[in-house]
């Protein structure tokens, strides 16, 4: 049975459909055209370009239809099984770095001396199936090189398994999304189990990329096909995983978004190198100074980094003394915990817990100002006349005990007494002079109260109540304007010494309008929208909202990465007369850090507001809530303030009424509020009656009771 050169009347040729060689009789053959008669009992029309390399035998004579199918059948028969007992990978060790082409008879060649045309036909069909090693190009097979099957095979297993999480994936992910739409987290688990171990492995890693990547481009086209029939949601893929039970009830996906590992573990595999630190500080230890520092805080606070003195000075004027925490002592900067640390960027304070920056057997150990305890401090300290004039400043590296950790609730009870700690009566008294001054420079100030998320049963059975935090007015002065008073004297520190620092700016001239303080959700509104925003640069300029000629932050160390690189350049000034790093080594520095600090400060913002939400989605339909315009703005919208969460909301003037002024108030009916979302609109609204003076509403009573 020799091969044919010619399709001809009588011929037997083989052509591809899906994906298998097909044998066929030649019935007809017309200007390149061919109607064939197959196994399947019908007649194909085809150009002759269609029919593979190898043709024959040849069938003399005139054939019925049973004739044709029977000689089909038999020659299938023999191709199929010389197919199967050919080994394409044995081939193609023989022909790799040999050939680059070859035909399907030459190959055939290799396995018999004189092949028929059933033999070369079965080579290739066997050739055609081995895609990995060979590409067919009519009328030859490329033989690939190793290195390229290698890669192939490789995208072959990918693929396959691929295909089976599919397969798997598909069903599941439908069952798991209606058992949501249900609430029936019993039903996903049962659904899980019986899951295949290594696919149910990959959807999950699938689905915690997702999470921490929505726009992941490795897990782009294997997601896509998993979540056909499904219907577009943002967070689908935490939705996934959540009903499933592979991350908890209302995990903090954010954490995943920013590469920010909650709670202490993170620094395990640094462990070393937290023991070098204490072995390191260890030996610098040394006596502390006399100076009784008393530090103000929150009770939760554990990462303590400031606290401060004041003493009488005999001219009348005020002696302030401020000792930040040290860790730049013996930091080792450029080593690996540095790496670390400094990826975190900053401490999170959410309700669910707190995430130091640094290891707490660090930061809320080894370098906080513990009450009793020795520790590395840098020392600022000033000499103000009566007036609140600075007259004198100095700066060294030392050690302190702090005598006292006071919280702002103390300090505040011990102001109201009659006996008020010396200590804390100058420092109120100097708090109030540094505001003064600064308001005198043009500051903006806004105070606005502070909500105070509580969570019980966390994560599993959680529940969230909202109030405001108690306000602890001249004890929270006292502390924030030391601080600013504190960041200030870094700054011109490093500018008198020519030292560059990641000074925070703001070089804008303010309107006289929102210059001040404000405590009234209109006010604050107008004042935050004509801020322009805050940088972070290696020069300094002006920090208008804080009316500073030059900011740069070192007061929280344990804290926030930039206050401990600044400190660091300050340790070195004083150390040696030379700042550590140059300007062009910290603006080298200032890409990664600020995008470090915008990442984990993006969960530090929106975290709080979904527990915030999440409360308002549990108590909307039990009550309203208070909204103050803020905003007449456009498009048939209105801008409101929710005082009590610090939220805004905006609102149809449909909704609000006819006449809406700003300032003006009313009680809110919320509703459709999902907290993953970020949605939370306004049903209804009833105005609230503007607040009288006190006594007011007696009188009109008494009044209308007369008439």
């Amino acid at each position: 049975m020799a091969l044919e050169r010619y399709a001809g009347l009588g011929c037997l040729v083989e052509y591809m459909q899906g994906n298998q060689a097909q044998v066929a009789w030649v019935l007809e053959e017309a200007s390149g055209r061919l109607r064939l008669y197959t196994l399947t009992r019908r007649e194909e029309k085809m150009a002759l370009s269609r029919v593979l390399p190898w043709m024959g035998p040849r069938y003399d004579g005139a054939r019925d239809r049973s004739e044709i199918l029977e000689i089909l059948a038999a020659h299938q028969a023999r191709r199929e099984a010389a197919a199967r007992a050919i080994d394409p990978l044995e081939l193609w060790e023989l022909a790799q770095g040999e050939v680059r082409e070859e035909s399907a008879v030459w190959f055939a060649g290799l396995v018999g001396e004189t092949p028929d045309v059933d033999a070369v036909a079965a080579m290739g069909r066997a050739l055609l199936a081995c895609k990995t090693h060979f590409k067919f190009h009519p009328p030859k097979f490329e033989v690939f090189p190793a290195e390229l099957v290698e890669r192939r095979l490789a995208e072959a297993a990918l693929a396959e398994e691929r295909e089976k999480v599919v397969v798997a994936g598909q069903a599941f992910f439908k069952e798991l999304w209606q058992s949501w739409l249900t609430g029936d987290r019993k039903k996903a688990q049962s659904l899980a189990a019986k899951l295949d171990p290594e696919a149910a492995k990959r959807l999950a890693a699938l689905l915690k990329r997702l999470m921490a990547d929505a726009e992941d481009a490795e897990s782009a086209t294997l997601w896509a096909m998993l979540r056909k029939g499904l219907p577009e949601h943002p967070l689908q893929p935490y939705i996934l995983a959540t009903q499933w039970g592979i991350v908890p009830p209302h995990y903090n996906y954010l954490l995943d978004q920013a590469d920010y590992a909650p709670g202490d573990d993170w620094w395990a595999p640094l462990a070393a190198e937290v023991e070098a630190r204490k072995a390191g500080l260890a030996a610098l230890s040394r006596e502390p100074e006399p100076i009784p520092f008393v530090s103000v805080d929150s009770p939760t606070t554990r990462d303590i980094d400031d606290a401060f003195f004041a003493s009488a000075r005999e001219d009348g004027g005020i002696r302030l003394a401020l000792a930040l925490a040290d860790p730049a002592l013996d930091w080792e900067f450029g080593g690996p915990l540095d790496a670390a640390v400094a990826a975190r960027a900053t401490s999170l304070y959410l309700p669910e817990g707190v995430s130091h920056m640094l290891p707490e057997a660090l930061g809320t150990g080894l370098y906080s100002l513990v009450a009793g305890q020795v520790r590395p401090s840098l020392v600022m300290e000033w000499d103000f006349d009566a007036a609140g004039e600075i007259v004198g400043f100095a700066m060294r590296k030392s050690f302190v005990r702090v005598a006292e950790n006071s919280t702002y609730a103390a300090v505040e009870a011990a102001l109201d007494g009659p006996g008020a700690p010396e200590h804390l009566r100058l420092g109120y008294r100097l708090a109030g002079q540094l505001r003064q001054r600064r308001l005198e420079r043009g500051a903006v100030i806004i105070e606005r109260p502070e909500p105070d998320i509580v969570l019980t049963g966390y994560p599993e059975d959680v529940q969230v109540r909202v109030g405001l935090c108690p306000s602890y007015p001249r004890s929270q002065l006292m502390v924030s304007e030391f601080m600013i008073l504190g960041n200030t004297a870094a700054a011109e520190y490093a500018v008198s010494n020519g030292a560059a620092m990641l000074f925070r700016t703001q070089d804008a001239r303010l309107p006289p309008e929102i210059r001040g303080i404000h405590d009234d959700p209109p006010a604050i509104q107008r004042a935050v929208r004509e801020l322009p925003p805050t940088l972070t640069e290696p020069d300094p300029r002006p920090h208008a909202t804080l009316a500073a000629p030059a900011y740069a932050p070192v007061t929280s160390p344990l804290r926030r990465y930039a206050d401990l690189v600044n400190l660091a350049q300050l340790e070195n000034l004083l150390r040696t007369g030379a700042p550590r790093w140059s300007r062009g080594e910290l603006e080298a520095r200032l890409p990664e850090l600020s995008a470090r600090v915008e990442a984990v400060g993006r969960v530090q913002r929106f975290r709080p507001r979904y527990w915030k939400l999440l409360y308002l989605q549990r108590t909307c339909r039990e009550r309203t809530f208070e909204g103050v315009v803020v905003d007449l703005g456009g498009g048939g919208f209105v801008s409101l303030a929710l005082p009590d969460l610090q939220m805004y909301v905006r609102a149809t003037r449909d909704t609000l009424g006819d006449a809406v002024y700003i300032g003006q108030r009313y009680a809110l009916r919320l509703g459709k509020i999902d907290p993953l979302t970020n949605e939370l609109r306004v049903f209804g609204a009833e105005e609230i009656p503007a607040r009288l003076p006190e006594g007011a509403e007696a009188y009109f009573m008494d009044a209308g009771g007369a008439s």
